[in-house]
C-alpha cells in the first residue's frame, strides 16, 4: 500500500476536522465491514461529538518512521493525561513503557500486514506514569478510498488502572 505524505501536527487544523473524521470512519468501515463504535451524529456534528463527547478513546498516529500522534479525542486525552497541544506531535511509542514496546510493535506489524487488528489488550502509561490495561481495542489503517495510507488509528472503551506492588 502506498503511504500518503506524512500527516504532521501542523497539518491538523483542528480536533474537529470533518475530513479527518471521514477518514477515521470510512477507513474503519472499509476494513472492518461495519460501522465503527464511535460513529454517532450527523457528519456535521460527528467530528465535534467524537472529539468532545465520545466515551470511547480514539487516537491516531502518522506514517512517520517514528509515528507521531495526530489525533486524540477528549476521552483519550483524559486517560493519557495530556491536552491536545501536548499529545499531538509526541511519538506514539511513548504511550507504552519500554518493556511493552516490543509487544506494541508486533501489533502494529499485524495492522500493516492485514489492515487492522481486533481484540487488542495491552498495558499503556499516562503522562504522570499511571499504568492501565487497555481491553478489546481495535487498530486500523487510515486508508483513503484510493488505498493511500495516512496513519493508524485505535479505539477502545474498556481499561483497568493497575496498582503498583
Amino acid at each position: 500500500m502506498p503511504l500518503a505524505p506524512v500527516y504532521t501536527p501542523s497539518s491538523m487544523t483542528t480536533a474537529i476536522d470533518p475530513a479527518f473524521y471521514r477518514l477515521l470512519a470510512e477507513s474503519y468501515k472499509r476494513l472492518l465491514a461495519h460501522n465503527p463504535p464511535f460513529l454517532e451524529g450527523s457528519e456535521r456534528d460527528g467530528p465535534r461529538w467524537l472529539y468532545a463527547s465520545a466515551q470511547s478513546c480514539v487516537l491516531a498516529h502518522s506514517t512517520a518512521a517514528d509515528p507521531l500522534f495526530i489525533y486524540a479525542n477528549k476521552s483519550a486525552q483524559t486517560l493519557f493525561e495530556y491536552d491536545w497541544d501536548e499529545i499531538v506531535g509526541i511519538p506514539s511509542r511513548l504511550s507504552a513503557e519500554a518493556p511493552n514496546r516490543t509487544e506494541r510493535q508486533r501489533l502494529l506489524d499485524a495492522v500493516k500486514r492485514y489492515g487492522f487488528a481486533t481484540g487488542y489488550s495491552g498495558v499503556r502509561i499516562s503522562k504522570s506514569g499511571r499504568r492501565f490495561r487497555i481491553e478489546d481495542g481495535v487498530l486500523w489503517q487510515l486508508r483513503d478510498a484510493g488505498g493511500m495510507i495516512h496513519g493508524v488509528a485505535a479505539t477502545f472503551s474498556h481499561w483497568t488502572f493497575l496498582t503498583e506492588g
